[in-house]
């Protein structure tokens, strides 16, 4: 069994809607822990099953993140959500934290994305790449936070003040790592996202 069961939000005959807390993959090789094992573990339990059992995921979230999953008990339905998410029939919204003060407070970006081939990296590309796909967002601001610079004790080093922005995402396109990529190449790099440049982390060290 798992370590921990996972928190189910909906339990719908063959639909399950299942949070997923940041740190945890969606999905991973079977000597990982991940989300997908969890339910798996989860569903055996309940049903009283041994071995496989089949679990549809239409959708995913990079591990960092946190947020809502699905996941499908039958591959009927599981090409039904995938089709509805393929026609955009399903709205899926984002909340990130950024770093900096982001102007104007409400838009859109549009950006041409490449992902780097053999690497969990996406980068920005010029239109005349022919492996850039366009990624188009549309933000707007929640809200605005600070914090005062502050002196490390050990070393004397102060930190500079930290300025951020709190953001709603619609995703028009969807492309690997495309939030991400986008806010980090206008220098708002999500907070504590390191991997794409992010120098404040998220909450305590």
């Amino acid at each position: 069994m798992s370590a921990e069961p996972p928190i189910l939000l909906l339990d719908d005959g063959p639909l399950f809607a299942v949070w997923k807390p940041a740190g945890l993959a969606t999905q991973a090789p079977a000597e990982f822990p991940s989300l997908e094992a969890r339910m798996k573990d989860w569903l055996r339990a309940r049903e009283g099953k041994e071995g496989n059992v089949y679990l549809g995921v239409p959708q995913r979230l990079d591990r960092p993140v946190s947020g809502v999953i699905l996941f499908t008990r039958h591959v009927r339905a599981a090409r039904k959500v995938s089709t509805q998410f393929e026609r955009r029939e399903v709205r899926k919204t984002y909340w990130a934290c950024v770093e900096g003060t982001v102007e104007p407070a409400e838009g859109t970006w549009t950006d041409r994305l490449k992902k780097i081939y053999g690497k969990p990296r996406t980068e920005v590309v010029g239109p005349d790449d022919p492996d850039g796909r366009e990624a188009v967002l549309h933000y707007r601001t929640l809200g605005t936070w600070s914090m005062p610079a502050t002196a490390d004790g050990a070393t004397g080093e102060t930190a500079a003040a930290r300025e951020g922005s709190w953001l709603e995402v619609d995703l028009e396109t969807g492309r690997t790592h495309q939030i991400r990529i986008q806010a980090a190449s206008r220098g708002h790099a999500i907070v504590g996202d390191a991997f794409y440049g992010a120098t404040t982390t998220f909450g305590p060290a």
